[in-house]
């Protein structure tokens, strides 16, 4: 069996304050897998990703990158990880190919191959026309990709992707998306994402980890997690406005515009009582999708759970 991407074990961190930001988290991320890893703010991500990175200190616990531990040697660790933040961490000032010319160097790659291998990731990300300009005119979304370039040019096996479409518009987050994907299938290039548009996980991602008050809930395929939904959101487009939501006995129906309703559907009821419904009512649904981000509503669900279960007054021992 294939050695992991990346393999955590029992990984702990507490901070001087004493706060454990982490809790004996244990995961793998198989090779050429296109991973989720989501969660709230203040969860856990960024410190888990920051140990990978080895720019944060664990407590305690093993990492190990295409099998290679980063505490007996990081510097080949290092050469098969490939992370693009969510800050802009660049010189403003310098010419874009200088700073993919910058990375290289970093990684000892000479220029004679690191010239063209800029090159084609110039071209791929659609900043060959701003290669020779400074990075700070830019547009974010561009910045973006110059991230990603940066991230790319030494061919890592493993990327890690910190919110890397936050603040994109829709147009550049789709071809971001592409991208990442060709690169996931072409190359074979393990992806690790975290992200808060639930959307990209569930169209990008095979697997996914949620975690939550430094442990993981939710360790599963997208699929998989799908199938978990309790209550599932479906848009419905009618054929003529209505004046208010129609009352259908043992479903959620919202009002979003006047020809289009919003049905909640829970595991175990059938979609078909619900149209029967609407039907002798005489409204003449003419289209049905889903609504976006199921993932987020599991999400939120799962969250919620592992919270309140957190804040539930430990049990009072029984005196014998």
């Amino acid at each position: 069996m294939a050695e992991p991407a990346l393999s955590i074990r029992g990984l702990t961190k507490v901070y001087d304050n004493g706060f454990t930001a982490l809790k004996g988290i244990d995961l793998d991320v198989p090779q050429g897998d296109f991973f989720a890893l989501l969660g709230p703010n203040g969860a856990g991500k960024s410190t888990t990703l920051g140990v990978v990175c080895s720019l944060v200190q664990k407590t305690a616990g093993k990492v190990s990158i295409y099998g290679t531990d980063i505490d007996k040697d990081f510097a080949k660790a290092k050469y098969n990880l490939g992370v693009v933040p969510q800050e802009f961490n660049f010189s403003q000032f310098e010419k874009v190919e200088d700073i993919i010319h910058a990375q290289a160097g970093y990684y000892g790659m000479p220029l004679r191959e690191a010239k063209p291998r800029c090159n084609q990731l110039l071209k791929d990300l659609g900043l060959w026309d701003k290669r020779n300009g400074p990075a700070r005119m830019l547009s974010g979304g561009m910045k973006r990709r110059l991230m990603i370039a940066r991230a790319l040019i030494h061919r890592p096996r493993l990327l890690i992707l910190d919110e890397p479409t936050a603040g994109v518009d829709i147009e550049l987050r789709r071809s971001m998306w592409e991208y990442m994907k060709r690169i996931n299938q072409e190359e074979d290039t393990t992806i690790i994402l975290t992200t808060h548009y639930l959307e990209e996980a569930e169209s990008l991602c095979r697997n996914i980890a949620i975690i939550n008050n430094g442990e993981i809930v939710k360790n599963t395929t997208v699929r998989s997690l799908l199938t978990e939904l309790d209550t599932e959101t479906f848009i419905l487009d009618l054929a003529a406005p209505v004046e208010k939501p129609p009352r259908i006995d043992g479903f959620e129906v919202e009002q979003t515009e006047g020809s289009q309703l919003t049905l909640a559907v829970k595991k175990g009821q059938r979609l078909n009582d619900a149209f029967e419904q609407f039907s002798a009512q005489g409204i003449n649904v003419v289209s049905m999708r889903n609504r976006a981000n199921r993932l987020e509503e599991m999400f939120v669900s799962m969250v919620e759970g592992d919270n309140a279960k957190s804040r539930e007054p430990a049990k009072a021992e029984v005196q014998s």
